[in-house]
């Protein structure tokens, strides 16, 4: 096929699909003049096709690789005291050590806890899927289990539903409900539409409480069920891939790949945070 019969799509799209990141880390990539195509540093804008000549930092990109790779999708448990990070300078543990060969492109996170908080991560190799449940435009809810310090009266929830002011703006949960506990350490469930930083502890430090135990249980349809560990992860089953490209409005066109491993098996993952490595099967 001639190259001007290839559809020409966004360069930050074209190589999100084959893997290299998510859509915003590619525009920070474009942006910085990291990124060439047939010899001209690329800008924010332009469109390129798999028969391009595409550099990253100065390495050639394969045609095969923008193909359309496989799409896999895992959920993983995230325990308190791992960084989602590709590499910490400090050494410490990330969330990256956790997670299962990947035989095509690199795992992108979709979303952030911070070291403190634990619970569900969606872990994808499809920079399209991962900027969809990330953009606000998409709507995607977030529940999470969290412990709080300190009195919680019926008018500090209905603060917190109605919404407060944060530094960085406005901010609400969509619903709270009471989970249990007593005294000053009282469990809640509460549901939330954003991801901005610590926004589900600053919530409630605005109303003079303090979370001391965070997990995230669901990210849009995707549930923590009970066979995901801590520290583990699985598949996501038929059911809950469509369920997935439902909510985001995705069409199937990218073929599913299997990992093939038992549900929790441990492999360390590429940590060095480049795109073009990746961990020798042992």
């Amino acid at each position: 096929m001639k190259p001007d019969s290839l559809p020409r799509e966004r360069l930050q799209k074209l190589l999100a699909n084959a893997g290299f990141g998510s859509r915003r880390q590619l525009e920070e990539m474009i942006s910085a003049g990291r990124i060439t195509v047939n010899g001209s540093v690329a800008r924010l804008g332009d469109r390129a096709t798999r028969d391009d000549r595409i550099e990253i930092d100065g390495r050639p990109v394969g045609s095969k690789r923008l193909d359309g790779s496989q799409r896999f999708v895992i959920i993983y448990n995230k325990p308190e005291g791992e960084l989602v990070t590709r590499r910490d300078p400090e050494g410490r543990k990330t969330v990256f050590s956790g997670l299962p060969y990947l035989p095509t492109g690199r795992w992108i996170a979709v979303g952030r806890l911070d070291v403190n908080s634990a619970g569900l991560l969606l872990f994808t190799n499809d920079g399209e899927l991962a900027n969809r449940l990330m953009h606000p435009r998409y709507q995607i809810d977030r529940e999470y289990a969290v412990r709080v310090n300190g009195e919680v009266t019926p008018d500090m929830v209905q603060q917190l539903v109605n919404g407060v002011e944060l530094e960085d703006g406005p901010a609400r949960f969509e619903d709270v409900v009471e989970a249990g506990g007593e005294g000053s350490n009282r469990w809640f469930h509460l549901v939330i539409m954003e991801g901005r930083k610590r926004e589900v502890r600053r919530l409630w430090e605005a109303v003079g409480a303090t979370v001391s135990r965070l997990k995230r249980v669901r990210y849009g349809p995707i549930i923590l069920d009970s066979s995901v560990k801590v520290g583990q992860w699985r598949e996501l089953n038929a059911e809950e891939r469509r369920d997935l490209l439902k909510v985001v409005d995705l069409k199937d066109r990218r073929p599913w790949g299997s990992l093939a491993r038992r549900p929790g098996a441990r492999k360390p993952a590429q940590q060095a945070g480049s795109p073009w490595k990746t961990p020798r099967r042992r």
